[in-house]
């Protein structure tokens, strides 16, 4: 219970109540970001300390441990490093997160292993699979004689790298089969359990040198900072009228001023304009004639369409599209530039129309080879296997502009988990496929995996580290596919009855790099 004897200010950290997911109480160190009075009654708004900012909120001085509270520390009168005259100190936060942004996008997107590269050779690994030997010689050390491979370290290299012999000065590396470092897949004493043999690489994600690389600044992510305040560090919207949903909006998203003071902003689930009052809302649908996202419709089935809209042609639609993504991504700080972009929109179709589930956009030329720059399932859509089916579209596009790609760092959590699942799922799916034939034993490789797949090869092998598959045996790096991880898979794709039927995309790429000004 706050005392209201105590001044609590903007910058005070303490314990507040709060309900975790299991419904129990727990009281989180918190930060007071703001502080407003309402009929003579104090609301704080709290940031919990290490938890996402989308679980920010107001709370009542009730769910404020006074006992605990600190106060802020004075900043220290001392020279600013990096500073223009005139400007003010840095936040601790602020300097956290300038921090974080010298840091590898490996730390930043996941805490597991970074992606090690594979040689630039034209021809790819090999990898030769064994049919299963119930009584094999071939003995395979368990899981927990193997040492650990996923640990990371400060500077965003994993331990692979310590389980490495560099080779010796004019000697060359022994490889296997030629110039291709040798992939090796054993079926062993189960048709459930497989061995792959890798050589190791340089780690890597997306840097060729395997220097920890920061996060881009352009694209969706180009940054303005002056807008790095207090302010857009908080919700400025309480809740949004979309069709037949109401949504509680996790970040801070630059709707005019005078909007954020209504208790609902309400917009036209067709052409996503912003109106104040469901009076003007009203108004306005007896004039807007869309029932569906500007745009061609390059993908239909059963009730799920997919729009390409382009960012130049349909500018105002793609600025209010951004808008609202902005409510649920916090990484987005693009809103206005949106000519450089396609935008994806899926729908689902009844009577009244074509109603919005998400979108991902992606640029038109990207020399990162990303395939997608924001991504975003409505919460209403959410936990449906829409993030998935939106993932594996972007793939088929890819697929068809005969490319493989990558989703732009960094991730959000809940981005990377459904991307993380999606990756899995597919190269399981591939692995699991493999047969022989004419009586030899199938071959594939890790570079055959991400044509297949459009899977960008790093993403390939960084999925297989995630799943903690990568051991070290015998000088010799494994993937070892155990029952558990096979009927796992099965488990999973029981539940994903949403896919993309490649025979209903009607999708031709354009080549933008000779079309000037997109």
């Amino acid at each position: 219970m706050a005392d209201q004897s105590v001044d609590i200010t903007e910058g005070c950290r303490l314990p507040v109540l709060r309900k975790n997911q299991e419904n129990e109480d727990e009281w989180p160190l918190a930060e007071i970001l703001s502080v407003k009075d309402i009929s003579g009654k104090n609301l704080y708004y709290v940031h919990y300390i290490d938890f996402n900012k989308r679980l920010d909120e107001w709370v009542t001085p009730d769910r404020l441990d006074i006992k605990k509270l600190q106060f802020p520390k004075k900043e220290a009168k001392t020279p600013m490093k990096n500073g223009l005259p005139g400007s003010r100190p840095s936040s601790p936060e602020r300097d956290v997160k300038r921090k974080a942004e010298s840091v590898s996008l490996a730390t930043q997107v996941t805490t597991a292993t970074p992606v090690p590269s594979l040689p630039g050779s034209a021809e790819a690994s090999q990898a030769s699979v064994y049919p299963a030997m119930r009584d094999s010689s071939f003995s395979i050390k368990s899981r927990d004689e193997h040492e650990p491979l996923t640990s990371l370290t400060t500077n965003g290299t994993s331990s692979i790298q310590r389980h490495l012999i560099p080779p010796q000065p004019g000697r060359k590396r022994k490889s296997c089969g030629g110039t291709d470092e040798m992939v090796k897949m054993f079926q062993n004493n189960s048709p459930r359990c497989s061995t792959v043999y890798l050589l190791p690489g340089e780690d890597s994600q997306d840097s060729s040198d395997g220097i920890p690389s920061a996060p881009r600044m352009t694209g969706s992510l180009v940054s303005d900072r002056s807008h790095d305040d207090i302010v857009t560090r908080m919700k400025n919207i309480d809740c949004i009228e979309l069709g037949r949903h109401r949504l509680k909006p996790w970040y801070f998203s630059p709707y005019p001023q005078e909007l954020t003071s209504l208790p609902i902003l309400y917009l036209c689930e067709f052409c996503l304009k912003y109106l104040k009052s469901l009076k003007c809302l009203q108004r306005h649908l007896t004039k807007c004639n869309l029932r569906h996202p500007p745009g061609n419709e390059i993908y239909r089935k059963g009730t799920i369409s997919f729009f390409e809209i382009d960012g130049r042609k349909n500018k105002a639609y793609s600025q209010n599209l951004c808008l609202l993504a902005k409510c649920f991504l916090d990484h987005k700080t693009l809103y206005y530039d949106t000519d450089p972009f396609l935008f994806y929109v899926m729908t689902e179709y009844d009577s009244k129309g074509f109603h919005i589930v998400g979108y991902f956009s992606k640029e038109k030329e990207s020399t990162e080879d990303y395939n997608v720059a924001c991504i975003l399932t409505l919460p209403p859509y959410q936990r449906r296997g829409y993030g998935k089916l939106l993932i594996e579209f972007s793939y088929e596009l890819s697929k068809v502009e005969g490319k493989t790609g990558t989703p732009e760092k960094p991730l959000s959590d809940l981005g990377l988990l459904s991307y993380r699942s999606y990756w899995s799922q597919t190269i399981l799916e591939i692995l699991m496929d493999l047969k022989s034939e004419n009586g030899e034993r199938p071959q594939i490789t890790i570079n055959e995996i991400s044509e297949i797949t459009s899977v960008k090869k790093e993403d390939v092998i960084s999925t297989l580290q995630y799943l903690n598959l990568i051991n070290y045996y015998k000088g010799q790096y494994i993937l070892t596919l155990s029952e558990d991880i096979v009927e796992g898979h099965e488990r999973a794709m029981e539940k994903r009855h949403l896919r993309i039927d490649p025979k209903c995309l009607h999708f031709t790429p354009k080549d933008w790099s000779k079309r000037g000004k997109w």
